[in-house]
């Protein structure tokens, strides 16, 4: 869990966005602390798609702002995001399919940043990726004949690859085994004791009890819950959304 000492990493302030006469999010603020895994839970429809894209870069909320290690990001573009140290994953993995997974890899190891890496660098930065995510045995197999999960997995290395601060993993684990799920976890702490930080959302349970300091709840774009996982998955509230009950309560109150 992230030291009382540990610098404010991220900051959602007020945010809001709308699509047409919708209302996506609604004044959603939290912070996230330096080295802290925050779980981001809610049915389908609660906008946490949304806000992962606001955070990073690909939409503009319509009112609020994000905060990344003190400076105000609302406005920056996906790719200086990336090069001062936020990155993503996505629900389908964005892959370069005609490339073999450790080219795939190369391009977050050798694009970074200013000056580039030399080759044989990256090529050895992108390996040691691979290896952290348990594929450097397909390092040479073509991205678009791996299966999805292996994918994900090579997208994820790809941007472990960029050397981010911070990391927002979006339904990562979609398609793994339970075997597979545990061995991410296990990445994925490890990864936060070398001093990442994660904001992951994941309709999982198992992935997010074995990793989230606090988890987030989210419906109809705000927050209704937040607290440890132990606590907030058994919350009234939470439940109730992830049910469809807690804006369905019969009108006429019949039998």
């Amino acid at each position: 869990m992230a030291g009382s000492e540990s610098q404010v990493c991220l900051e959602v302030r007020q945010i809001k966005k709308y699509f047409g006469d919708q209302t996506v999010l609604r004044e959603v603020s939290f912070s996230l602390g330096e080295g802290e895994i925050l779980g981001l839970i809610g049915p389908n429809g609660a906008g946490k798609s949304t806000l992962f894209n606001i955070i990073s870069g690909w939409q503009r909320p319509d009112s609020g702002s994000v905060v990344f290690f003190g400076r105000e990001t609302t406005a920056w573009p996906p790719d200086r995001l990336g090069r001062a140290g936020l990155a993503r994953t996505f629900q389908s993995p964005q892959i370069f399919p005609d490339m073999s997974a450790l080219e795939n890899v190369l391009m977050g190891a050798w694009l970074r940043r200013e000056p580039r890496l030399p080759l044989p660098r990256a090529l050895e930065e992108a390996g040691h990726c691979l290896f952290l995510v348990g594929l450097l045995e397909r390092r040479h197999s073509l991205a678009r004949d791996l299966p999805l999960a292996q994918q994900r997995l090579v997208e994820l290395a790809r941007v472990l690859a960029t050397r981010p601060r911070l990391l927002l993993l979006d339904e990562i684990a979609a398609g793994f085994s339970l075997a597979a799920v545990q061995r991410l976890a296990a990445g994925l702490l490890k990864l936060r004791d070398r001093g990442l930080t994660l904001l992951l959302t994941d309709h999982l349970f198992t992935l997010l009890e074995a990793v989230a300091d606090r988890l987030l709840a989210l419906d109809r774009g705000e927050i209704i819950a937040q607290g440890p996982p132990s606590s907030l998955i058994r919350h009234p509230e939470v439940v109730s959304a992830y049910l469809g009950t807690r804006y369905g309560a019969n009108a006429g109150g019949g039998a």
